[in-house]
C-alpha cells in the first residue's frame, strides 16, 4: 500500500512539473513572438500576425508563399528568415522549442475588424 501511494504521488509531482515546465515554454515563446531581435529588419512575428492572427498551430503541415513546408518548427524558420531577415533557429534548441510550444497554442484566430454604426 505505502509502494502504490509513494507511486501516485511521483507520478502526481511528475504530470505537475512537465505541465509547469510547458508553460514556461510558451510564455517564453510568446515572448520571443514579439521580439523583433529574431530578425535583422526591427519586425516580429507578432508584426504580421498580432495575437496570433492566421496561425493554426494544430495542424501538421503549412503552405506559405507556395512554399509547402512540414511541421511547425519550419514554418517558424520560413517567416523568420524570409519576412524577418533573420538566421533560422535550430530545431533542437531552447528558444524554437518555446516559440513551437507557443505557436502549437494559436488557432487560427482572425482579428476582429471594426465595424462603423449606420454602414
Amino acid at each position: 500500500m505505502k509502494l502504490l501511494r509513494s507511486f501516485l504521488l511521483l507520478s502526481i509531482i511528475l504530470l505537475f512539473s512537465a505541465g509547469t515546465a510547458h508553460a514556461d515554454d510558451v510564455k517564453k515563446g510568446k515572448e520571443l513572438f514579439k521580439d523583433s531581435m529574431l530578425g535583422t529588419n526591427g519586425k516580429s512575428c507578432n508584426t504580421c500576425h498580432s495575437g496570433g492572427k492566421d496561425i493554426d498551430g494544430s495542424k501538421n503541415t503549412f503552405k506559405i508563399l507556395g512554399s509547402e513546408l512540414e511541421g511547425i518548427e519550419d514554418a517558424a524558420n520560413f517567416c523568420i528568415e524570409m519576412a524577418l531577415n533573420g538566421k533560422p533557429l535550430e530545431k533542437g534548441s531552447a528558444k524554437m522549442k518555446a516559440l513551437a510550444s507557443y505557436l502549437r497554442t494559436l488557432r487560427g484566430k482572425k482579428e476582429i475588424e471594426s465595424e462603423t454604426p449606420g454602414y
